[in-house]
């Protein structure tokens, strides 16, 4: 049988960088508020120009270069983003075609905070079932284009930035299970309102930002995440002890702590990053993962669990022996 693993990481991050004292000088808010909020001290942006398949790009040539593999290796390239260059053609074959290889499926995943573990899934089961050997797999966002700057509930919990793993064909699971949900009965809590086919005038009017009914999520994200994660090891066969990780999606420290709580894991386990990126979307596990890696807390042969809650409501998981 054919199984999958990570063979290598990466992560971008912009060069700007907004603090929460910056922030301040805009909107009605305060550091201490942020971090006492949120846990977040600064986010990254975008510069000028700066698009989704440039983050996504520079990510994934650290994760080649870590895999030690050729570019002309990947037949499968996975994007989860919810910010594009594009309408169309996707980030995915943009980078693709930047990257110089041809002719193999290059498709986006858009799944919001989810996508990057919804990319996974979805990359594994090709591997699996002999659709490709080698997949890159990326979340890269530029959500500040969607923030409303204004806004003192969502301005500040949102950055940019890009994470990438390249996945492999392997004789052992690298990947042991990976789990998708969505219901979206609780479209209006967590959205962007206008897109092409609905409210197209306010997108070209620069009026199609994120809105968030944030204490409703929060509620919804720490039951789902709790339920996600018994079901997860639950179906492995695996004591929640046995974990050495936990790397979940960065959207607050309290939703983190509350997660870890409910797997009896101290945060001594848990890999955090919010502090530092804030809130990236579906490019916040990858980004994680490769800062944990490259510090060198996560090592090879260890177990980790990845889970992920985004607007649709999505939400995933994934159990990995890095």
């Amino acid at each position: 049988m054919t199984y999958s693993r990570i063979a290598g990481t990466g992560s971008y991050l912009p060069e700007k960088v907004v603090t929460n004292k910056d922030l301040e000088k805009r909107i009605e808010t305060s550091d201490e508020w942020i971090r006492e909020r949120t846990g977040i001290c600064r986010r990254h942006i975008a510069a000028d120009g700066e698009t989704c398949s440039d983050m996504a790009l520079a990510a994934a040539h650290e994760a080649i270069e870590m895999a030690g593999i050729d570019v002309a290796d990947i037949d499968l390239i996975v994007v989860g983003t919810t910010t594009p260059d594009k309408v169309f053609p996707s980030t995915a074959c943009i980078v693709q075609r930047r990257l110089d290889i041809h002719g193999f499926p290059a498709f986006d995943l858009q799944a919001v905070c989810s996508g990057f573990v919804y990319a996974l899934d979805v990359a594994n089961r090709m591997i699996t079932t002999g659709g490709a050997t080698t997949a890159l797999v990326i979340g890269s966002e530029t959500l500040s284009r969607i923030v409303n700057w204004d806004d003192r509930g969502t301005a500040v919990l949102f950055g940019d930035g890009a994470g990438a793993v390249v996945l492999q064909a392997a004789d052992e699971p690298g990947i042991i299970s990976t789990h998708i949900h969505a219901d979206g009965a609780f479209e209006d809590l967590l959205e962007v309102p206008y897109g092409i086919s609905n409210g197209y005038d306010e997108v070209k009017a620069e009026n199609a930002y994120i809105q968030m009914q944030g204490n409703a999520v929060f509620r919804k994200a720490v039951g789902t995440l709790g339920s996600m994660a018994r079901e997860t090891l639950a179906g492995n066969g695996v004591d929640k002890h046995d974990l050495d990780w936990l790397v979940p999606h960065q959207a607050n420290l309290r939703i983190i702590s509350a997660a870890a709580k409910k797997l009896d894991l101290p945060m001594e386990r848990v890999v955090v990053t919010v502090d530092e990126h804030a809130n990236t979307s579906s490019a916040s596990i990858p980004l994680a993962l490769d800062t944990a890696v490259r510090d060198g807390r996560i090592q090879c042969g260890q177990l980790l669990l990845f889970e992920a809650f985004g607007a649709g409501f999505t939400w995933g998981s994934a159990l990995v022996r890095f």
